[in-house]
């Protein structure tokens, strides 16, 4: 099969800067996009078939950073049916956008599920990539190739902004419930974690540990859809992990994630803590879904989302703070991490977990109010419209009396 541009893994850890850009689809500039993955009947699909949707490449107005143009919405759709697949694959071949879309010399992709964000650059524009059903042949072509498993696929692309918007809601009804399922599980009832280095081409250091209490930093892989991903292809890049002699209950650390944590790693790294941001903290990829970040002046936590268009309380943007985050390092006091693990029971429990949170977009408050409420925080914890800084903070917490600063949250020993 022909194509305008290369593929191949050397392409990975390609960047599309400002000045290269041709067009963007999704990320924090678009407020409907996603990916989805669906195992179905193989009667259900055509195979190899290509869908676009809506308006195409060469249909589209270029980047143009003065009049802010050239960002769009964004459905990818792979439907696949095999007779060895099953729901657990969906998550698995979904996150495979994600190093397939990487592959391709001058496409870009970041981040995961109703985040997604992809770049495509000048260059690969000139050289005749012009339409969207080339990226979904692509698509169809390295799922065939890459994945025996597969046995007939079909892709659809979407940029109508009504129809993404339309089908998004179902989406993340799936996430939802992916994510629902990996609550009941705990890291005490298996022996088994997994790891995944699909992010290494821009981290090299970086492996996301996934236990049933963590879910890696991307937010789109579980315990469960790790187990899937190692089964359907061993020796891809999501791997289990024997989780070894539990070295401390509190801050999550385990021999046979230190093993691997160390080979992963390059020898850059020989200790990881799953759950506290001190002294050992999980590394940060790129793609994390939100920071955890540590506020000196209340010697507490907050959390922002790649979403959030404004700065923190401390005075930052996401893409600054992630900066600074990003890249596979160990950050005391910085945390990639994956939306969901506020839900988590062992989140941070080291350093207090959800109690030591006092600041958080409204968004994500709205989001986790369950959670929130159940802990007694929801009005304890300051948003943007509370407070524009550390010194507004400050006076907010004292005068709700967020149960921090009141000194009634004991650290775990």
């Amino acid at each position: 099969m022909e194509f305008h541009v290369d593929i191949g893994p050397q392409y990975e850890g390609e960047v599309i800067r400002k000045e290269q850009l041709y067009l963007e689809f999704g990320g924090p500039k678009v407020k409907h996009k996603f990916e989805l993955a669906t195992v179905k009947n193989p009667k259900e699909i055509e195979n190899e078939k290509v869908e676009i949707i809506g308006p195409d490449i060469n249909e589209m107005t270029p980047y143009d950073e003065e009049k802010k143009g050239g960002s769009y919405p964004i459905a990818i759709l792979i439907d696949v049916a095999g007779a060895e697949l099953d729901k657990d694959a969906e998550a698995i071949i979904e996150r495979r956008i994600h190093m397939f879309t990487n592959m391709i010399e001058g496409w870009y992709h970041m981040n995961q599920r109703q985040d997604a964000w992809l770049r495509i650059s000048k260059d690969c524009y000139k050289k005749g990539f012009t339409s969207l059903r080339e990226l979904g042949e692509i698509y169809n072509f390295l799922y065939t190739s890459e994945m025996s498993i597969i046995e007939k696929i079909q892709t659809t692309i979407i940029t109508d902004d009504k129809k993404v918007a339309e089908l998004l809601p179902h989406a993340l009804e799936v996430y939802e419930a992916r994510d629902a399922r990996a609550r009941a599980l705990k890291d005490e009832d298996v022996d088994t974690f997994y790891g995944c280095v699909l992010c290494q081409s821009f981290a090299p250091t970086h492996i996301s540990i996934i236990a049933p209490n963590r879910i890696a930093n991307c937010g789109a892989i579980n315990w469960f859809d790790g187990r899937a991903a190692a089964k359907i292809d061993p020796e891809g890049p999501i791997f289990a992990i024997p989780k070894g002699e539990l070295i401390d209950p509190v801050r999550g650390e385990y021999s046979g994630v230190n093993v691997v944590e160390k080979d992963k790693s390059l020898g850059t790294y020989d200790r990881v803590y799953l759950y506290s941001a001190f002294e050992h903290p999980h590394t940060s990829c790129g793609c994390f879904q939100a920071i955890i970040f540590y506020i000196p002046e209340v010697d507490a936590f907050g959390v922002l989302h790649r979403e959030f268009k404004g700065e923190s309380v401390v005075g930052e943007t996401f893409s600054h703070m992630a900066g600074d985050t990003s890249g596979g390092k160990q950050i005391e006091g910085r945390l990639g991490t994956g939306l969901e693990q506020l839900r988590s029971p062992k989140f941070i429990q080291a350093d207090g977990g959800l109690a030591r949170m006092v600041w958080m977009p409204k968004d994500i408050k709205e989001r986790y109010k369950d959670v929130i409420e159940a802990k007694g925080l929801y009005d304890k914890i300051a948003t943007e419209e509370d407070v524009k800084n550390v010194d507004e903070l400050v006076e907010f917490l004292e005068r709700v009396g967020h149960p921090w600063i009141k000194g009634e949250v004991k650290l775990p020993t």
